[in-house]
């Protein structure tokens, strides 16, 4: 029997396993099995009702769903491009400061302190009809007699979100470009000014695609939160007015919680799954091929 005893490193990480297998590994496996049955919180025995793929198959037949699924793609299209761009000339700006780089660094990072919900609150105000921030600017300037109504109508309200999941993650593409242009060389720079570059191709030859591959990290990790969001919605509009601003996990809450439809909000949220895998790995193919050509310039 004493070859049968467990070598030491399994034991050290044991109570380890434990926990991440009761806190992760199976609640994963039953809302994964619920997704196959009819599961209702009001209905417990439901739980044990196999019922196959028929949840999946409502899925591509609801178009609630698909409308929900749409507005999270614009929203992850619009956020990620705008933060990009935004994160980007915060970065070069903060690069080319002589004096305070390391106090403009810290106030760069201010917005990633606040919590989701405490921004959605901030930007929910802020947005208000009768005594919102952006109203009262708007009418003091004299742009507007009327206040516009930001969190009514749907078009607008998809506005504020976006400007609210805008401003509060636009710190993570320019804390990680920052990163990639205090880590490249002068060098090359250099030579390109004395070959007579423009400052845009400058930056469009030399320092772009060094900085790339730290864009890409960047997309990786909001694309995976912007898929998620739900605090900031949840807060401001609620997926309001009449769900023009529901995403996939607000419907997907919605479901499971108002309706008490746990199985089939369990399906929503595993074919939601694929969305967030599908960008990943479509910026983890970016990512390679832009370390790749780095690897090959460079």
């Amino acid at each position: 029997m004493k070859g049968l005893k467990p070598p030491a490193p399994f034991l050290l990480l044991l109570p380890a396993i434990v926990v991440l297998a009761v806190v992760v590994v199976v609640p994963l496996l039953l809302s994964l099995y619920s997704s196959f049955t009819p599961f209702r919180l009001t209905k417990p025995e439901t739980f044990f009702v196999f019922i196959g793929l028929r949840n999946y198959l409502s899925i591509l037949a609801n178009t609630d769903f698909w409308w929900a699924f749409g507005r999270t793609v614009l929203l992850l299209t619009i956020a990620l491009n705008l933060e990009m761009l935004l994160g980007l000339g915060l970065a070069m700006l903060v690069e080319k400061a002589t004096r305070g780089q390391r106090i403009l660094r810290t106030l760069m990072m201010f917005p990633m302190m606040f919590s989701p919900i405490l921004v959605g609150f901030q930007f929910k105000f802020m947005f208000n009809d009768n005594i919102g921030l952006v109203n009262n600017a708007l009418q003091s300037l004299g742009i507007t007699r009327d206040a516009i109504p930001w969190l009514i109508e749907g078009h607008l309200a998809f506005i504020a979100i976006s400007v609210a999941e805008i401003w509060s993650s636009t710190a993570i593409f320019a804390i990680l470009i920052l990163a990639g242009l205090l880590a490249m060389p002068k060098e090359p720079i250099e030579a390109a000014r004395v070959d007579g570059c423009t400052p845009w191709q400058t930056f469009r030859y030399v320092t772009w695609p060094f900085v790339m591959p730290f864009a890409y990290i960047a997309m990786t990790i909001r694309s995976l939160d912007v898929a998620r969001a739900y605090d900031i919605v949840k807060i401001m509009t609620d997926g309001g007015p009449a769900g023009r601003t529901e995403l996939l996990w607000t419907l997907v809450a919605r479901t499971a919680y108002s309706d008490g439809r746990m199985g089939m909000a369990n399906a929503m949220a595993y074919f939601s799954i694929l969305l967030s895998i599908a960008f990943t790995v479509y910026f983890f193919n970016k990512l390679a091929a832009a370390r790749t050509q780095i690897g090959a310039e460079w």
